[in-house]
């Protein structure tokens, strides 16, 4: 047990429970010796305490606890998406949030065309759904919700009659910036980037056209990667990890500790990729839309 989190069970002398019987009590930290007869652990905030081996009920290791940035929740963490869009209309609909692009180029780009429904949205959920409606059919859209993959939203739009789109699911990844840094290689290529305010685009150019590119958005000491591509007939050289590197550092010099990004449940290469250069799962969102919806087919 020494070096591990544990939680200790521990008999407290001279007090009575609410039985009546023996008082107990319950401590979690870092076991840091065993020995003597006596116990010593470290908890997260406070002196360390000692317990007589004598005195303990019961105890066992748990799971170490995670890393900060992990601990966000889920709404908080999508809010952050927002940076890598700044023309798309936002509005509050209590903790939810409506999104639409004032002048899309291309496709509609579903995170920033849906309604991010995470939370709260301060009213009954027939009340909600109507407001969603009204706002996408005030802008000529179909409407379109954004939610967290296993909720009970998730449940409450499938009981409405919302349908699942059988493509977008995303996870949502993070990582520290710093540690991101340090995994990755020396240089190889020479990287251009292009920054305006808070945005950045990053390329590695043959000729004309840039054989990589990817994006990045900072927000606050968060920094979102978005547009990661690479020429297929210059893959496997290190130029998505030579892009990526030039935009976290130049994320690191705006302040940016954390770094995210969604990555598709369907593509396990990019998923693959990620994970090597030290990104964590957070969560996994998915997409619904009325079964009445045109514009957001529920199949490719």
């Amino acid at each position: 047990m020494v070096g591990q989190r544990v939680v200790v069970r521990r008999l407290v002398r001279g007090e009575t429970g609410p039985s009546g019987g023996p008082a107990f009590t319950d401590l979690l930290g870092t076991c840091l010796a065993w020995g003597d007869g006596v116990c010593v652990v470290q908890p997260e905030t406070g002196a360390a305490a000692r317990i007589a081996i004598a005195d303990i009920v019961s105890g066992k290791p748990v799971p170490p606890r995670p890393a900060a940035r992990l601990r966000v929740s889920v709404r908080d963490a999508e809010a952050r998406t927002g940076g890598l869009w700044p023309t798309v209309d936002r509005e509050p609909l209590g903790e939810w949030e409506l999104r639409s692009e004032r002048a899309p180029a291309g496709r509609l780009l579903k995170r920033a065309n849906s309604c991010l429904a995470m939370g709260d949205p301060d009213r009954p959920f027939p009340e909600a759904l109507a407001a969603v409606e009204a706002f996408y059919a005030a802008r000529g859209r179909d409407p379109l919700v954004q939610v967290e993959a296993g909720s009970a939203l998730e449940e409450a739009f499938v009981g409405a009659g919302w349908q699942r789109l059988e493509y977008g699911e995303s996870d949502f990844l993070l990582a520290s910036v710093a540690r991101l840094r340090r995994s990755l290689p020396a240089a190889r290529h020479e990287v251009e980037i292009g920054v305006d305010g808070s945005r950045a685009v990053a390329s590695v150019d043959a000729g004309c056209d840039p054989v990589a590119e990817a994006q990045a958005g900072v927000d606050g000491d968060w920094v979102g990667l978005h547009g990661v591509t690479v020429d297929l007939a210059h893959r496997r050289r290190g130029l998505a990890t030579a892009v990526v590197g030039e935009l976290l550092g130049w994320a690191a010099e705006q302040g940016a500790l954390t770094a995210w990004l969604h990555v598709e449940t369907d593509n396990p290469g990019g998923r693959a990729f990620w994970e090597a250069l030290g990104f964590a799962a957070h969560h996994t969102c998915r997409y619904y839309a009325p079964r009445s919806a045109s514009a957001w087919p529920v199949s490719r």
